[in-house]
């Protein structure tokens, strides 16, 4: 695994959740996130340092929020 200096997360990423339109801004490294634009990497390996929420939100623009009432009761019904 590569080590990652959180002082590099200096890349702002503004994100907007389209399910309910909230802006998020995302602190990433500028060239852990260019790799993952290229395909060089699945993102949880480029930037572990993101929460899944965040790498969720960048990925399919999905916040955890609408993230967990679209699927709560979901999980629910398969328990």
């Amino acid at each position: 695994m590569v080590a990652h200096n959180t002082e590099n997360l200096k890349h702002r990423v503004v994100k907007r959740c389209e399910h309910c339109g909230t802006n998020y801004d995302i602190f990433v490294c500028y060239e852990d996130f260019f790799a993952w634009q290229n395909n060089e990497g699945f993102i949880q390996e480029l930037m572990p340092y993101l929460t899944p929420g965040e790498r969720e939100l960048i990925i399919s623009g999905t916040c955890d929020s609408c993230w967990e009432l679209m699927f709560d009761s979901f999980e629910e019904d398969e328990v």
